[in-house]
Order: C-alpha cells, then structure tokens, then sequence
C-alpha cells in the first residue's frame, strides 16, 4: 500500500508539534499541495530537517505541486514563522515572523514541462526575507513555511499593517493564523526545517 504524502505531512506537523504551535488543530488542516522550499546553498526544507545559519542565509526558492481542486490562476501568500522564539521551552516571542510575500504564482504550465517549478514572486515582499539567526544557547528552532491561497487576485496586504513594520523588536509575537483568518487566507501547504542555537 502507498503512502499518502498529503497525509504524511499532516502526521508530522502534529508529531513535531507545528500542530498545533503554527497550525491551528481546529479546523483540521488539509494540505492541498506539497511544498518545496531549496536554498541557494542547494540545501533543502525536508520537513524537519536540520540546516545551519549558513545554509539558510540568503532567500530561498519556493516550488509547489499544483493546488488541488483550484480553477484559474489563483494567487498565494507565503510566510516563513518561527515559533520557537527565543527558545521552545521558553516562547514567549512566538511567533518571529521571517518572511511575508504575497502575489505568488505557481510557475507557468510551459516552465512545467521544462522541469522548472519555481514559483513566481510577483510582487515585492511584505515582509523581506530574515534569515534564520537562533541565540547561542536555545536549542532547536522550528522555521515553518506556510503556504497560503489568496482570496482573490487583487489581494495586497494595507500600508500600515503590522506585517509591513519590519524591525526586528516588531517581527516578535506575530500570529500566522490569526494573520490568515484577517485576510481570508487559506492554507494550502507547509514545509518546515530546524536550525540550532549554539
């Protein structure tokens, strides 16, 4: 019997605790698409795996399979959080938000059979890019990439909202899910890697 990989994925989000850290238990989260997330080191999100500081320094590429039952050309959100700051045992800033991009696109049908998946950053980043950087001493931190479908394709996220206030001390305690609800975002796929504080 095959293995379901959208099941796969659900089962470790809740056995590594993004369920329900980042992910809210309710309603169930079921993904859509699977997520790919490379940096320009070549290293890769595995769901889970452990990557260093210098792995995850520059923006990575984003790759999705296809959004199931989806018709047109629907646009996403995607956000890197972590919630694990400063530590897991001690989170008191969760949510560190890292990353906020919206208007992005899956790569084109004709970019498919050319074995290019890379999705289309349409639009400057809400959030710019943060690479991960967990205190000396904190252990292992969860960096959850979240992939959200827009409402519509007009969807852009005010001037002045909080996602827009980019200074570190205002990335802190920020809330991917009470961010989608706002917005009518809709959870499509999740990838996730772990970096060490040491």
């Amino acid at each position: 019997m095959m293995l379901d990989p959208l099941n796969a994925v659900i089962e470790d989000l809740k056995d590594n605790g993004i369920i329900p850290d980042v992910i809210p238990i309710d309603p169930p989260f079921h993904p859509k698409a699977l997520l790919v997330v490379i940096f320009p080191t070549s290293q890769e999100a595995l769901l889970g795996n452990t990557l260093t500081k210098t792995d995850t320094t520059d923006e990575p590429t984003v790759l999705f399979t296809p959004v199931l039952n989806v018709t047109g050309e629907p646009t996403y959100t995607l956000v890197m959080t972590d919630p694990d700051a400063p530590s897991r045992e001690n989170p008191k800033f969760r949510e560190w938000r890292h990353w906020v991009v919206t208007g992005v696109k899956a790569s084109p049908t004709s970019t498919v059979e050319m074995d290019d998946l890379a999705a289309q950053l349409t639009k400057p980043a809400v959030t710019p890019y943060y690479p991960p950087t967990p205190p000396p001493g904190t252990g292992k931190h969860r960096y959850v990439i979240l992939l959200y479908q827009e409402p519509n394709a007009d969807f852009l996220i005010p001037a002045d909202a909080p996602e827009r206030k980019n200074e570190p001390a205002n990335r802190k305690n920020w809330n991917s899910a009470e961010f989608a609800d706002k917005y009518g975002l809709k959870l499509v796929g999740v990838n996730y890697f772990v970096v060490v504080g040491e």
